[in-house]
């Protein structure tokens, strides 16, 4: 595994982004102590996803009221859709 401080990063960042898209790790040093790790992604293409939904096939369910929940949602005031935070 390559070890470069943060400023070597910094400067070979495109470089350290080709390295981890061809499956090197680097772990990035500031002062001499590791502080974080560039690693390539995972790939996958879903089977993972299918998985689950395929084992929770079943027991999950909604309650009856869901449907009216959800039409009653969208037929709120335009005014309740607005950012409560902003004033």
């Amino acid at each position: 595994m390559k070890e470069m401080s943060a400023s070597e990063a910094a400067r070979r960042f495109s470089a350290v982004l080709d390295g981890a898209e061809h499956g090197e790790a680097v772990v990035i040093t500031r002062g001499g102590r590791r502080v974080a790790m560039i690693v390539p992604a995972p790939r996958a293409n879903g089977r993972a996803v299918t998985d689950v939904l395929a084992r929770w096939r079943g027991r999950l369910g909604v309650d009856d009221d869901f449907a009216s929940n959800v039409a009653a949602a969208g037929e709120a005031p335009a005014e309740l859709d607005g950012d409560p935070w902003r004033e």
